[in-house]
């Protein structure tokens, strides 16, 4: 038997999942009863009592200045940016993207540009962006929407373009226009590719947007970490990255189910 062949139970499954997570657990709490053991104030690698409490101090004690719940109050600044970014780079996304795939005149005027400017770091254009738009909260969503958007439209620009050409035909013979073909051949099969897409700009969104907090802001999660971190508060950066990476996931696994919910038949493409 290859093991190219094998395929593991869902027992086996689960505990290859989890095997790597455990593994970083045991390594951290080996490492932390080391330097805890050494100083006991040692704030490189706090305990596990010491996130418990950085956690209740942030999520669950008011703040003494402004009385709010700084982790909630983070992560709703946050989640705002991220999706209203994420959303404005969806549309325009989608609209360009079936421009290109469909039309020749478009993808000869549009996707030479779109390749160039999706070869440009995002993060490099934040002073740009703070300089014209100003510290507020548009530069921050610019800034995610500049960072995801050319990839997406390359992305469904060439899963456009890679339909079979016999469905664009048969439509033609049965009558349909450009605008017909585009809303009921083009667009029902590039949707689900959108959610895909989307979720693999999750990541580089986070990126940005912990980036644009970090300079400019007076909330939010990577402004948090990047305010304690002058006081070497692990107790608090850790779990504000673990916060950030759960976040991070559940939206890839809703993202996920709402393709899997909405439009099965991709489900079964990718198991064929």
């Amino acid at each position: 038997m290859r093991w190219i062949n094998t395929r593991p139970s869902k027992g086996a499954r689960l505990a290859l999942s989890l095997a790597p997570f455990m593994v970083v657990l045991i390594a951290y709490l080996i490492g932390s009863a080391a330097r805890l053991a050494e100083n006991a104030n040692d704030r490189l690698l706090p305990s596990f009592a010491g996130f418990a409490d950085a956690i209740n101090r942030m999520a669950f004690v008011p703040d003494v200045r402004s009385g709010d719940y700084l982790l909630w109050v983070d992560t709703a600044a946050s989640l705002t940016r991220l999706y209203s970014g994420i959303g404005i780079a969806t549309l325009i996304a989608l609209a360009i993207g079936m421009l290109i795939g469909m039309l020749p005149y478009m993808r000869a005027l549009l996707a030479p540009f779109v390749s160039a400017i999706s070869m440009v770091p995002p993060l490099a254009l934040l002073p740009i962006l703070f300089i014209i738009v100003g510290l507020g909260e548009t530069s921050k969503i610019a800034l995610i929407a500049i960072g995801v958007t050319p990839i997406m439209i390359r992305d469904l620009a060439l899963t456009a373009t890679a339909l079979p050409r016999e469905q664009i035909i048969k439509a033609e013979t049965l009558g349909g226009s450009s605008w017909q073909i585009a809303l009921r051949v083009v667009l029902p099969q590039i949707l689900p590719r959108l959610i895909d897409t989307l979720r693999l700009q999750i990541g580089p969104a986070w990126l940005f947007l912990i980036a644009a907090e970090a300079i400019s802001s007076e909330a939010g999660l990577g402004y948090r970490i990047f305010l304690v971190r002058r006081y070497l508060a692990m107790d608090v950066i850790f779990p504000y990255v673990a916060w950030i990476t759960l976040l991070a996931v559940g939206t890839d696994v809703l993202l996920d189910r709402l393709r899997v919910t909405v439009f099965p038949w991709s489900e079964l493409e990718k198991n064929a």
